[in-house]
C-alpha cells in the first residue's frame, strides 16, 4: 500500500504567495486638479464685482453731492429773493364776548349696561327680549 502524500490547503496557499515576485513601489501619479484654476479665476470675478460696486458707490455719492450742492444753490436763490413781512396786528378794537348757545341742552339717558348673551336666548324672559329689541337695536343714534 503506498500511501498518497497530500499537502493541506494552507500549505499550498502559502507556497504559492511565497513564490511570487515582490512588487515594486510604486509612486503617486501626479493628478492635476483645476481647483487651483478655478479659484484664481474666482478670485479675479469677486475683484471686478467688488470694483463695479465701489465704482457705482462712487457714482452715487457724486451724484448726490451734486443734487445737494443744486438744492443748496435754489435755496439760497429763494431766501435772497424772499421779502419779508411783518404779521398783521389783530384787531383789538372788538373785544370778544361768548354768547349763550341756542341749541336745546341734551337729555342725558341711563347707560345700559348689560349685555345680553347671544348665544342663549332661552335664558332670557319675554319682557327683556321686547327691551332689547325696541330700546338697544333698533334706536337710531343722535
Amino acid at each position: 500500500m503506498e500511501k498518497t502524500h497530500t499537502k493541506s490547503p494552507l500549505k499550498t496557499l502559502k507556497d504559492k504567495y511565497s513564490k511570487l515576485p515582490a512588487k515594486e513601489n510604486t509612486k503617486p501619479l501626479e493628478i492635476k486638479l483645476h481647483t487651483e484654476q478655478r479659484a484664481v479665476k474666482r478670485a479675479m470675478f469677486n475683484y471686478s464685482v467688488a470694483t463695479k460696486l465701489y465704482l457705482m458707490e462712487l457714482q452715487r455719492k457724486q451724484v448726490e453731492k451734486v443734487q445737494k450742492m443744486i438744492d443748496d444753490e435754489e435755496i439760497r436763490l429763494l431766501r435772497k429773493e424772499m421779502v419779508p413781512k411783518a404779521q398783521l396786528m389783530p384787531y383789538f378794537d372788538k373785544p370778544f364776548f361768548p354768547q349763550r348757545s341756542n341749541r336745546p341742552l341734551t337729555i342725558p339717558k341711563e347707560p345700559s349696561f348689560r349685555t345680553v348673551n347671544s348665544k342663549c336666548w332661552s335664558c332670557i324672559s319675554e319682557s327683556e327680549l321686547y327691551y332689547f329689541l325696541h330700546a338697544h337695536a333698533w334706536s337710531p343714534i343722535k
